[in-house]
């Protein structure tokens, strides 16, 4: 579906007064205002295939009417996103679930829709149809080698996907684990982890990153392979300048201080980019922001620090990408919503002192450091995050717009009631 500019003009000059109001007493107390609107405008966030369609639990799903039952649906998704909020403009498939036949038209529909590609997904995770070799043992930390093998090759051809669409990175998330102690010899799992990402690691075009995911546990409860940040630190230095790690906010045990993963892996020049969601317990993809927004605000003060001292451009220095399901909301207005509490984070991290900061922390002002941070966190920064989007030529209020025009009511009238997303 495309979305008419006119219906957003519309939508907007009805909120337009309001929203004046706040943006011009916000912007009293911003010195750099308009650098930081620049900022914003630019800030760009992955949209994943399989997020467009409802998740499920291991329990159940309950699949959502209009739901896109094709590719070029989840394209055109991504595109009405896009129009949107203006901020949702990559997408980022997960291979085998959505294997782009035509690259040629796809790359065209892409276009058209105004989005590029975002990282591509491997998935040794699942058995699929006519699969030769089952992943029940594991897949790149398999003692087998011809499973090892399967592996590599699914994602080397996972990579010739992505370098005919254009994509510049890969994605490896390895469910390779074990339940029970003696099961796994860990040492020899990792070597043949390792030997199997140098396979992968070739194939990698001169341009390319390749970002190693990890992940504490599920679906294994004993050990993962790829367990913790360092682990896929240690895998990424031996595999050399093209691999990176990828975080997950989903992917740590409870209480982890997530932020100090973030500054230590920039520092080391091995932060390849984000998964967003949100938790209570664990993975549980929620909507980004719902739980934790100070967690997210701290990691987004050290993400602006760490790249600021690495000369990163915000927008393109690292991969930002959503990686949120459940059964509960409608998947468009829930990545509406995540990509809202993502740039909200990312402006109030840009509001900080931090010359205050730093001098507060070398005086040891543990209450001064505080008082700094949690100002910036408190102050309402969705003026400015509706302020990029106005200029940009989005909606005020996405959600809002999305609600008002009965969005899902018109998707469902071109696809049907009865249609299921691809994937999970």
């Amino acid at each position: 579906m495309i979305l008419d500019q006119q219906l957003i003009e519309k939508h907007n000059n009805k909120l337009e007064k309001k929203h004046n109001r706040a943006f011009e007493f916000i912007s009293q107390d911003i010195d750099d205002v308009e650098e930081l609107i620049a900022k914003l405008q630019k800030f760009q966030i992955g949209i994943p295939s399989w997020a467009l369609g409802t998740g499920g639990t291991r329990f159940g799903r309950f699949s959502g009417p209009g739901e896109p039952g094709s590719l070029e649906q989840k394209f055109e998704d991504v595109g009405l996103l896009h129009a949107l909020n203006k901020s949702s403009g990559a997408i980022s498939l997960h291979i085998p679930w959505d294997i782009p036949e035509d690259t040629a038209r796809m790359k065209e529909l892409a276009r058209s829709l105004n989005i590029t590609f975002d990282a591509v997904n491997s998935n040794t995770f699942q058995d699929q149809p006519q699969q030769e070799h089952s992943y029940k043992y594991g897949s790149l930390h398999h003692v087998d080698p011809k499973v090892r093998k399967q592996a590599i090759d699914h994602n080397i051809e996972v990579i010739n996907y992505g370098k005919a669409l254009g994509s510049k990175a890969l994605t490896v998330w390895l469910a390779d684990g074990s339940s029970f102690p003696g099961q796994l010899n860990f040492r020899e799992a990792f070597q043949n982890t390792l030997s199997s990402l140098q396979e992968i690691y070739k194939h990698l075009p001169e341009d390319w990153k390749l970002f190693i995911e990890y992940k504490a546990f599920e679906p294994y409860f004993y050990s993962m392979t790829i367990g913790d940040w360092g682990q896929s630190l240690l895998l990424a230095n031996k595999l050399g300048p093209k691999a990176y790690t990828l975080v997950d906010l989903g992917h740590h045990l409870p209480n982890a201080n997530i932020e100090q993963i973030v500054s230590l892996l920039l520092m080391e020049g091995k932060l390849g980019g984000f998964h967003f969601n949100d938790s209570k317990y664990a993975d549980d993809d929620l909507t980004a922001g719902s739980i934790k927004p100070y967690q997210l605000f701290l990691i987004f003060n050290e993400l602006i620090y760490g790249m600021d001292l690495n000369g990163m451009e915000h927008a393109t220095g690292l991969g930002w990408m959503i990686d949120a399901s459940h059964n509960l909301k409608d998947p468009l207005v829930d990545l509406l919503q995540s990509v809202e509490a993502i740039k909200i984070a990312y402006a109030q991290a840009l509001l900080i002192d931090r010359i205050a900061l730093k001098a507060a922390q070398q005086a040891n002002d543990v209450v001064k450091s505080q008082e700094i941070l949690q100002d910036a966190f408190r102050t309402d920064v969705r003026p400015l995050v509706a302020e990029s989007r106005l200029r940009s030529g989005a909606a005020l209020n996405p959600v809002l717009l999305f609600e008002e025009e009965k969005l899902r009511d018109k998707l469902i009238a071109e696809r049907g009631l009865q249609t299921i997303a691809t994937g999970l």
